[in-house]
């Protein structure tokens, strides 16, 4: 009977998708008969499926795009997946007409399988398509959680992480032989401030004897790196959709499900509980963005956010903060030590503006131009991923003489931008004076022409500038002012170089630090 049951249903499964591939195949044949002008260049696509074979041959994705549009010597490139066209850009130029002139036509998101897991079905703000939830999320992000006077609110909290940070890294010296997993460090301590600023609390768990983290934050941070990979990843199902229904070929679905499980395990239960808590008031004091959040009002007085939208924009926020701030600092620290005269510069400029008889804080930041310039410079030529999220064209429309059709996906190349030659001089050097004016004008760390792509620009810019600009800043100052920093002892310093699959450095950079300022200060943050 099972037998019976089945083998029509398959029958009628498999006609369903020839019916559907025949009609998107005639869809696409007709509107490029319409179209006067060509599309981006690119391979020529088979039917129906598109070049969804030299993605799957091709792994990871992105090094065969970005090779492949530097053989071909273009700076616009389509490749189309399924039915869907893909555009990726290394043209500072051609990204500012897609994302500036053209900004209301790309504004959306596609809705592709891990965007929906990690989003909580597009309840949250940076994956959700432009639409009415968009909108309402995204003016509480803006108004309420990353305006300038929560910002200043949450002062205190950074200030406790950016302490701990010293101490921490202070314990691993006397302790661990003096050498540094600076890339757990820098991870952590991303964690550790947007924890306490949404939790009020640094970890999850209990904290090792280092001060570091224990075993439940250190599975925390590992799965929110986890959700990000499987987010920028290309996924087969998100191009063909129908097979998401059937099959999950590349297994990318059940990974990106258990990332967000992992990350959801440890944060859900805090939110339930305050819930909980302001429901049955034994809770009335608002003291950390979680409160914030739970305590929004709509006109009519009740809850202007579902525990839902709570917890899906909360891990959104915990997930942007902790990767590119982590990764410009390991990066920038790598390139140090191989170029130590830039050590110097930034020694030289923090010790000038702070001095060694306080550590630096928050406020000093205007002053630190070159500290500034040096996390510039790497998130130019070492960006966290090789794409920004990707954005979806409303309707047909030409850009750079090309014609865009509707639902294409545009990717910003961040390496293309950052890298290309025709932009920078010397593009693979770490050159943070190329970032500084004569007139001692402000760094910025994001670029509105995007020839770098750090923060984005238009609708779907970064609402969190200054939290990560902050973060940043102060995690690159404190450990430059606080520690000496050489390679590891008997292991001669080796460059990093770009992992195979991601563009972190391929191993995690270790390296030797002494304490550089008066043991009592150091001293009397053990004390606290």
């Amino acid at each position: 009977m099972a037998n019976i049951i089945f083998f029509p249903l398959s029958i009628q499964a498999f006609i369903s998708l020839i019916i559907a591939s025949i009609s998107i195949f005639l869809i696409f044949k007709r509107r490029m008969i319409t179209s006067k002008l060509p599309l981006p260049p690119g391979p020529k696509p088979w039917p129906i499926i598109g070049s969804i074979h030299l993605m799957l041959k091709n792994k990871p994705f992105y090094h065969w795009i970005h090779d492949t549009m530097s053989k071909m010597g273009v700076e616009i490139f389509c490749i189309r997946l399924g039915n869907v066209h893909v555009i990726t850009v290394t043209s500072p130029e051609i990204a500012c007409e897609f994302f500036k002139k053209q900004d209301a036509v790309f504004a959306s998101r596609p809705i592709v399988m891990s965007a929906e897991v990690v989003s909580g079905g597009f309840s949250a703000v940076t994956l959700t398509p432009l639409n009415d939830q968009w909108k309402k999320m995204r003016r509480i992000l803006a108004s309420s959680i990353l305006s300038p006077a929560t910002h200043q609110w949450m002062h205190g909290k950074r200030a406790e992480e950016a302490d701990h940070l010293v101490r921490h890294v202070y314990n691993v010296t006397k302790s661990d032989g003096g050498v540094v997993n600076i890339r757990a460090v820098a991870q952590h301590y991303c964690g550790n401030v947007i924890r306490k600023m949404i939790f009020g609390k640094r970890f999850f768990g209990k904290e090792d004897i280092n001060g570091g983290p224990g075993v439940e934050d250190v599975e925390h941070v590992a799965a929110l790196f986890n959700v990000l990979k499987y987010t920028y990843s290309f996924c087969i199902s998100d191009y063909i959709p129908f097979l998401r229904y059937r099959l999950d070929l590349d297994g990318h679905e059940k990974l990106v499900r258990h990332a967000n499980e992992g990350v959801r395990k440890h944060q859900d239960p805090d939110i339930d509980s305050r819930i909980k808590q302001w429901k049955e008031g034994s809770r009335s004091v608002t003291e950390d963005l979680l409160d914030m959040l739970i305590t929004l009002k709509d006109d009519e007085g009740n809850p202007l956010l579902a525990p839902e939208e709570i917890k899906s924009l909360i891990l959104e926020i915990t997930v942007a903060t902790v990767d590119n701030p982590s990764n410009a600092v390991e990066w920038a620290l790598d390139e140090m030590l191989n170029q130590p005269d830039i050590f110097v510069k930034a020694l030289q400029e923090l010790d000038q503006v702070v001095g060694k008889d306080r550590l630096v804080q928050e406020s000093d930041m205007s002053n630190l131009h070159y500290i500034k310039a040096c996390i510039k410079e790497s998130f130019r030529i070492h960006p966290f991923a090789p794409f920004n999220l990707p954005h979806v064209s409303t309707r047909d429309t030409t850009v750079a003489g090309y014609f865009i059709p509707k639902g294409s996906h545009v990717l910003l190349s961040r390496p293309g931008l950052g890298r290309n030659p025709r932009i920078w001089d010397d593009p693979l050097l770490f050159k943070p004076e190329r970032h500084l004016k004569d007139d001692k004008s402000q760094v910025i760390l994001n670029d509105p022409d995007l020839r770098i792509f750090s923060f984005s620009i238009g609708r779907r810019g970064c609402a969190g500038v200054s939290l990560g600009t902050t973060v940043s800043v102060m995690l690159l100052a404190r450990l430059l002012q606080a520690f000496t920093w050489s390679p590891s002892p008997n292991a001669p310093y080796i460059k990093s170089v770009e992992g195979a699959c991601e563009m972190l450095p391929s191993k995690p950079l270790h390296a030797f630090a002494l304490p550089r300022l008066d043991e009592g200060m150091y001293d009397a943050l053990l004390e606290e």
